[in-house]
Order: structure tokens, then sequence, then C-alpha cells
């Protein structure tokens, strides 16, 4: 795969005004702001707070260091409607997997245990993951902004090590915090999308450098407290009713078959409500066959013949079964 320029934009240069401005609306967002005893800015999007489906638009954006759109669209006409979470990129391999993925495992074991997934600009600053010498890019920044899935406060020792992997002062990282069942983080994980699409392509060894641009929608689940739940509607949304559109500059033969393999009906595991496939697998997360995480359906386009290849299907019977069944 050919590498990505260490000339491309700073990701953490580009998030920070879209973090300022996140801090200065936080009311307005029904967000509150406080500071960790080591300095570390710490934004609550719905732990101790309301959060709100703006918020989480934003959060999505910030993720994607600003270099993609995320709208919210009015619903389609189907049997129960449902809000759309739209999201497009000309930077879809920068914005998605150099700063929109989830990509850093948190961990830390005290009196009370800490895991979680971490993501946004802070990431390439740290560059924790193979994925960035795949990439070929690692940015430089002084201040950073990490988003972290999660339903409790991270330990002080955890914000320290995240600080210092980032190369980067306690007072100058943001860290972002949106429970997966509240209005921001169900916006802000719905908003992956297109994330998981390129991803799914990096795992099926499809060449990332030969997509040109990206854009993709999938419903915006009901709330819920509970966290086991919104894990499961907000797989769902992406599997059974997530759509992606591609351009591509790879000939004809190549994208039919990116076309073909990516959906998430390839898997073996595809037919059922996540919640349902995990509880099979006795929870153990790693069972799951890995090529489900994908959208239900694609179209790609081939940049030079302008021919559009279709893969998969969208499936609102499932997804209606996950979310009110």
């Amino acid at each position: 795969m050919k590498q990505i320029d260490n000339e491309m934009p700073s990701v953490n240069a580009l998030a920070a005004p879209l973090v300022e401005a996140l801090i200065r609306d936080a009311g307005g967002l029904s967000l509150t702001v406080g500071y960790s005893s080591i300095g570390c800015r710490i934004v609550d999007a719905g732990l101790e707070c309301k959060g709100s489906v703006e918020a989480g638009r934003r959060i999505a954006e910030i993720c994607m260091a600003d270099l993609g759109r995320v709208t919210i669209a009015p619903p389609e006409e189907h049997e129960r409607s449902l809000s759309l979470v739209h999201v497009e990129t000309a930077h879809p391999v920068l914005s998605c997997l150099g700063s929109q993925y989830a990509g850093w495992s948190l961990k830390y074991d005290s009196e009370v245990k800490f895991r979680a997934l971490g993501s946004g600009p802070a990431r390439s600053l740290a560059v924790k993951e193979p994925l960035f010498a795949e990439l070929g890019y690692q940015d430089r920044s002084d201040q950073t902004c990490m988003v972290i899935e999660t339903s409790q406060i991270p330990p002080e020792e955890l914000l320290k090590i995240v600080a210092n992997e980032c190369g980067v002062t306690p007072d100058n990282l943001t860290v972002i915090l949106t429970p997966t069942g509240s209005p921001a983080g169900l916006t802000q994980i719905v908003a992956r999308v297109v994330e998981v699409a390129l991803h799914k392509a990096h795992e099926i060894a499809f060449e990332l450098d030969s997509i040109v641009s990206a854009c993709g929608n999938a419903p915006l689940p009901p709330p819920t407290s509970d966290d086991m739940i919104a894990m499961g509607r907000t797989n769902d949304t992406i599997l059974f009713a997530g759509h992606v559109s591609m351009a591509v500059d790879c000939g004809d033969d190549a994208a039919r078959q990116l076309a073909n393999d990516l959906p998430s009906c390839n898997s073996r595991d595809y037919g059922k409500p996540f919640a349902q496939i995990f509880k099979d697998y006795d929870y153990n997360f790693f069972d799951i066959d890995p090529l489900l995480f994908s959208p239900a359906r694609v179209s790609i386009t081939e940049k030079t013949s302008n021919r559009t290849f279709i893969g998969g299907s969208l499936d609102y019977g499932l997804l209606h079964q996950s979310f009110f069944g």
C-alpha cells in the first residue's frame, strides 16, 4: 500500500478549533466541562449531564479532525422512521483511520478497573497501533484531544499515561467522555459508518490509497441507559442499515470485487442482532467474526470508467428487531 505522505495536514491542528468551540458552547449542548487534579480538561457528554445529538454530531467531526462533515438527515420513509446520521469526507483514509477509528485500547487496573477505547486525533501522536506504521503517518502537536466511549471517569494515572504517550502535558490534553447509550454517544458512534467501511477494506487487504472519497449514512438508534443494549443497537444500525458509497481509482475488476466483499452479509455471523451474537459467544468479543463489522450496503464507483457496483442490501426487519423487538 502506498503510504500517506507525512506532509499531510496535522489532524490535531485541524481538530483544535472544533474542540474549543465545543467547550465554548458546552452549556447549549448540555455538556459539562471540568478539570482533573493534574489539569486535564474533561468534557462530560452524558455521564452526569444530558448531552445531546448535536453534541454527538460535533464530537464526530472532532474525531474526524474536521476532514469530514456529519449531518442529521430527516427520516426516510419506511415502517418506523428514524433520523439518519450522514457522513461525507474527501479525505477518507486520514480522517477515518488516521483519526476517527477507535483503535487505542485503554486499560488501567486499580481499585476500579477501567477499560475503554480511545479515538480521535490523540491516536496519531501516540501511534500505539500497528495501523499507523502501515499508513506512514504520525502527527506532531503540543495539544491534543481524545474521545473515549465510557460510562466512567478515567483514573488520573491513566490520564497521565495518555498525556505522556502523546508527548503533551496533562493540561494540554482534552478528553471527551461519551457513554454508549447517551444521545451524544449514539450519534458519534453511528457517525463511524464510513470508518467501519474503511476498516473493513483494510481488513480484506484492499489498496486504501485507491479510495478517493466516501460518504454514508445509518439510522440513529433510540437512546438507552443500558450499555449492553446500546452496544447492540449501534452495531446493528450499521450492520443492517448502514449504506456507504465510495469513489475509487482501481479499475473495474477491483471495484466490483470490493462491492462484493465489503457488505456485512458476507460474514458467517450475519443474520441476528448483535446482542444475541455476543451472548451466543459467551460475551467473548474476539470470537465474533471480525469481517462482520461492515455496512449493510455499499456502492462503489470507479473513477475512470464511472461504473458503479452495488453490494449487499438494507434489512430494516432485522434492525427493528434490534431496536424495538
